[in-house]
């Protein structure tokens, strides 16, 4: 039987990680207003897609032999690496991009500005978000530190 305490850390934890909104969510709000809705759509199917390749890669046991194994890890990571400096490249190349970029950057600012203005607007809002916004993530590690073995 699980005791109280971690269920309760466990609750909190899961309470967390459902309310605030990760990259993937965050990547999907931001194709669908600078590209639209069959973009944002396309974005939730990859993400789905390779989230259901990760959870294969688990079942399958890949994850405990890269944790097990110095050499595999190493070269994930390198691999990673590469990976993100072909992006920049592919990034630093296609200039045409800056176009769409600069118009994502500014709708990112319209909301950004708008969202400021709604919670200027109201004290009780503004001092919510300012006592969530970072004890959030204490909270989330305290959590994590609770839940941990003792053995």
């Amino acid at each position: 039987m699980v005791s109280t305490d971690r269920l309760l850390a466990f609750a909190a934890m899961s309470f967390l990680l459902i309310v605030v909104p990760g990259p993937s969510v965050l990547f999907v709000i931001g194709r669908a207003l600078a590209q639209g809705r069959r973009a944002a759509l396309t974005t939730v199917v990859g993400n789905t897609i390779g989230a259901y390749v990760l959870v294969v890669a688990v079942a399958l046991g890949i994850g405990s032999v890269v944790e097990r194994s110095v050499v595999v890890f190493t070269a994930l990571k390198l691999a990673g690496a590469a990976y993100l400096m072909y992006l920049g490249v592919k990034a630093w190349r296609q200039r045409g991009a800056l176009q769409a970029a600069l118009a994502s950057d500014s709708v990112w600012g319209l909301v950004a500005a708008t969202a400021r203005g709604w919670f200027a607007r109201s004290p009780r809002r503004l001092s919510l978000v300012g006592g969530v916004g970072g004890p959030t993530m204490v909270g989330l590690g305290v959590t994590v530190a609770a839940t941990g073995r003792k053995d």
